[in-house]
């Protein structure tokens, strides 16, 4: 039997008997991300449990694109803008699909240990972030009922999952930079490197976290080597400026 995965069930199981079990398989309650994800998350466990020293586990979202005739049966992910019209606007419009934020562990020096947590949504009704800043402050929205409860749940649940707090050190982009998160990690005892987007206070509060670093002393430098989105190489120097006690 060939597989088939990009085409629609019936064509990619080839027999009714077997496109009938899918579909029963997808329409169970009972079945969901984690159950399906459950064996590797153990694996994942017993990996981590065989190494020694610190782990980094990495957080990030991901989108999977659909095109559908009906898109609100699976949902949004966002607005993009395409083609530019005749009177000069853009065209826009919802992409259909789902959205996947997941830990991987890793060594310190890149070997994947596996995945520690996972959570899939999409969103029934999309808004830009201007828009719902003009009804709302985001600020005033308890953490709980925003997207961003991702990055807490994820880090409870790798922590958990790892066994081993101390020995964790999650990792995230610009977006994780949530207070939330920090007195989370703090509260589990659990160990954290995010990039910053807020300019947030210090020590006694009349500095700044930035100002802080910049009085820090670098403890050395690591060479990045990269490609642009052409495929041209790039160097960047990363300076490693530890926190003081």
């Amino acid at each position: 039997m060939r597989p088939r995965p990009g085409k629609s069930l019936p064509t990619a199981f080839q027999d009714w008997s077997n496109t009938k079990a899918a579909y029963r398989f997808f329409s169970n309650g009972n079945v969901s991300e984690d159950k399906i994800l459950e064996g590797h998350f153990a694996a994942s466990a017993l990996r981590i449990k065989a190494t020694d020293g610190p782990v980094l586990i990495l957080q990030d979202t991901t989108e999977f694109s659909f095109k559908r005739a009906s898109p609100e049966k699976i949902g949004f992910t966002k607005v993009s803008t395409g083609r530019k019209l005749k009177e000069g606007r853009y065209q826009k419009h919802a992409i259909c699909g789902l959205l996947m934020h997941a830990s991987l562990a890793i060594t310190p020096e890149g070997l994947p240990l596996g995945l520690t947590a996972a959570k899939f949504w999409s969103r029934s009704k999309f808004k830009g972030t201007a828009a719902l800043k003009r009804k709302i402050n985001p600020t005033r929205v308890p953490i709980e009922q925003k997207e961003s409860m991702r990055w807490l749940d994820n880090l409870r649940l790798s922590t958990e999952l790892a066994g081993a707090p101390e020995r964790c050190v999650h990792v995230g982009d610009r977006e994780s930079d949530i207070y939330e998160l920090y007195c989370l990690a703090e509260e589990i005892g659990t160990n954290f490197v995010v990039r910053s987007c807020v300019v947030r206070l210090a020590e006694d509060g009349t500095t700044t976290i930035s100002k802080v670093m910049a009085q820090v002393q670098s403890s050395g430098t690591h060479e990045v080597r990269f490609r642009d989105a052409q495929g041209k190489n790039h160097c960047a120097m990363l300076s490693v400026r530890p926190p003081q006690d």
